[in-house]
């Protein structure tokens, strides 16, 4: 019996990277309600929202028997959590924050299978340390002028240059998704299948 996956995130990011370990798979963004009203830390919010989109994505009655992966990611500074900027002004204030200092990214990721009554869910987190360049105000300017920041946690994507100096932990954990989490967990529960 093969698995079906169902990748539970519009993120064109996540789309690439799963596909480096999956070859098929569905695209069912969740509609899950992201207001988590307490947490504990960082990792905790990004376990909950993971948790609640993958659990979202796999009630939908077409997903029963599939496998729905959900995943959050948001970056902390200090006591602060950064998800996407609200607006320009608000990226602004996140890069300035961020540059010359280093800051942490975490990621949430949840596997969801549910069939009949049985609902079954395993859901870990990554953390990976990011430290920045010195960033002008000009750079941070024409860096949000360029859109790239705003559908990001934190206001940035790893994947565009000048901004980090140094990483400690997974680079595809900052992008979004950590492959070396997804491919253990997928590896543990295609074992399991197959008991």
């Amino acid at each position: 019996m093969s698995m079906k996956f169902v990748l539970a995130s519009a993120s064109p990011r996540r789309k690439e990277l799963l596909a480096e370990l999956i070859t098929t798979f569905e695209i069912c963004p969740s509609n899950a309600d992201e207001d988590i009203a307490s947490y504990t830390s960082p990792e905790d919010l990004v376990l909950q929202l993971a948790a609640l989109k993958a659990k979202e994505v796999a009630f939908r009655p077409e997903h029963e028997g599939k496998i729905v992966i959900g995943s959050d990611t948001v970056v902390a500074f200090g006591a602060e959590v950064l998800g996407k900027p609200k607006d320009e002004a608000d990226a602004f204030r996140m890069l300035k924050m961020l540059s010359g200092k280093a800051h942490a990214v975490y990621t949430g990721v949840c596997f969801a299978y549910r069939k009949g009554d049985e609902y079954f869910c395993e859901t870990k987190a990554a953390k990976t340390d990011v430290h920045f360049e010195e960033l002008s105000d000009d750079w941070i300017r024409a860096y949000i002028a360029s859109g790239s920041p705003m559908d990001k946690a934190g206001a940035y994507g790893i994947q565009d240059g000048g901004l980090v100096k140094k990483i400690e932990g997974s680079y595809t954990n900052v992008v979004g998704f950590p492959l070396e989490l997804v491919q253990a967990t997928l590896e543990k529960i295609r074992g399991s299948k197959n008991d």
